[in-house]
């Protein structure tokens, strides 16, 4: 099948419902910002199909909430904080900053490992000031690099990010984000953010959103992930989209 054939394949499944399994688009989903509510990330984690979790470490309900998604057969990510552009009252237990030592900020990566043992993969918690600074990111994927099976997902926070060249020439495998579902939370932006998910899959043949675990995102996911099969798309592990 042609690549323009495809595409209009898919377009017509998605009218008519039926899925395309075969060629069909790829989407993974991660629910960002895990570790602090309980019933929200327990919610969370109940969403059907292979939604991957970024937890943070070190908030009180990290350790509770990485296990119950991993027994449920969720993918976990560490999600990792990082200093961002702007200076605000944010204080997270674990965070990478500019101003770390090469020795510092390798022990602050150690804990924060340490924090969420059952991730598969890492992901940026904020880092606009840390991910565009190329000493930095070389650093951190070193680290990543370190430990064979870990791979990195740029939450892609600002677009002067270096985060994917240094992973490749670190030899790091990684993706970035293509979407934000909930920048504002209200269900008109969410099912308009998922709509340009779902054309960007068409396009390139894969897309990665993010959403956060508001009760808008989960009752709207709740509600359309069960969909995507058969508008013609494939709901898939983050490590599937990141290794492939």
């Amino acid at each position: 099948m042609t690549r323009i054939a495809f595409l209009l394949a898919a377009v017509l499944a998605a009218l008519s419902g039926v899925a395309i399994s075969a060629e069909a688009p790829r989407i993974a989903i991660i629910i960002d910002d895990l570790g602090y509510q309980l019933a929200a990330g327990r919610r969370a984690i109940a969403l059907p199909g292979p939604v991957s979790f970024a937890i943070l470490p070190g908030a009180p309900r990290t350790h509770l909430l990485a296990t119950s998604a991993t027994e449920s057969g969720k993918e976990v990510l560490l999600h990792l904080p990082m200093q961002a552009s702007i200076d605000d009252d944010i204080v997270e237990p674990v965070t990478l900053t500019l101003d770390m030592s090469r020795s510092d900020f390798a022990e602050t990566f150690d804990a924060a490992i340490a924090a969420v043992p059952s991730a598969v993969g890492i992901s940026n918690h904020r880092g606009g000031l840390i991910t565009r600074h190329p000493g930095h990111m070389q650093w951190l994927m070193e680290e990543i690099h370190a430990r064979d099976t870990l791979f990195f997902i740029d939450s892609y926070t600002t677009h002067e990010s270096v985060a994917l060249q240094l992973a490749a020439e670190t030899g790091v495998d990684a993706i970035k984000r293509d979407v934000f579902l909930d920048t504002d939370p209200a269900p008109d932006t969410i099912r308009r953010e998922f709509e340009r998910l779902k054309l960007l899959a068409r396009q390139r043949g894969a897309a990665v959103g993010i959403g956060h675990p508001y009760a808008t995102t989960l009752a709207f996911l709740e509600a359309e992930l069960p969909k995507l099969a058969e508008q013609g798309f494939k709901l898939v592990t983050i490590s599937e989209l990141v290794t492939n």
